[in-house]
């Protein structure tokens, strides 16, 4: 039982967005979106076949205008609004879902969605009006470069936060992971880390993880249905 003054760390995955109706980030044959990964989520992809992988992120970025939160996004909000600044939450994640929720406390280890960075004086700008949705690459606002790139973490390259979202993790004493398998680099060490220094891990999915064996707890179902009591019943203990 969650009680005030734990530290609580929770991570979610690509099911508490599948919920709203973002298709999940890999379908059991390889492909994502009918697309090999390492033709469009590798810095390899985007030096050899740019136009391709804009394409890809442009139509993703367009469809967050078609979906929405759900209960379980809110119920995180609660919890977070419950335990302050013992509350942290790390999602893999790239949709805006849990910034539209009202999630302030939040870790993105893959990136935004919503954002776009330049490849030669590193700004970062949200990239949202409608013109900017569109197939034509979208131009710097603080140097000359005309293209920015997706502000997404592909494979190969460093994930958001490491140190942050690592540190939550060692310290919390409840680890709560929702809609994930858990079993990729970097998060598949996030669960390990929990377990070792001590914390109750707890775990939310549609279907048992690989690593269910971690998990002192798990419900499996939606997230949606199973964590707005869970959350109720914590905030009320």
């Amino acid at each position: 039982m969650l009680k005030k003054g734990m530290k609580v760390a929770v991570l979610t995955g690509a099911g508490i967005s599948a919920e709203s109706g973002i298709r999940t980030f890999r379908a059991e044959d390889g492909l994502w979106e009918e697309h090999r990964l390492e033709d469009v989520a590798t810095p390899q992809a985007w030096e050899r076949d740019t136009e391709m992988v804009w394409r890809f992120y442009q139509e993703r970025r367009r469809q967050l205008l078609e979906v929405d939160v759900n209960p379980a996004h809110d119920a995180l909000v609660e919890l977070e609004k419950g335990f302050g600044v013992d509350f942290t939450l790390i999602t893999q994640n790239v949709d805006d879902l849990h910034v539209r929720a009202g999630s302030k406390r939040l870790i993105q280890m893959h990136g935004e969605l919503r954002k776009l960075r330049c490849e030669e004086c590193g700004h970062v700008c949200e990239a949202m009006e409608p013109e900017q949705l569109m197939e034509d690459y979208v131009p710097c606002s603080n140097c000359s470069n005309q293209r920015l790139r997706p502000h997404i973490v592909w494979f190969e390259e460093m994930p958001m936060g490491v140190w942050d979202y690592e540190a939550a993790v060692h310290d919390c004493d409840v680890f709560l992971v929702v809609g994930t398998s858990g079993h990729v680099y970097p998060a598949s060490n996030l669960l390990p880390i929990a377990r070792h220094t001590g914390s109750y891990c707890i775990g939310i999915n549609l279907d048992p993880p690989l690593n269910v064996d971690y998990f002192h707890e798990f419900h499996q179902g939606k997230a949606g249905e199973i964590l707005p009591e869970m959350v109720k019943e914590w905030l009320e203990s």
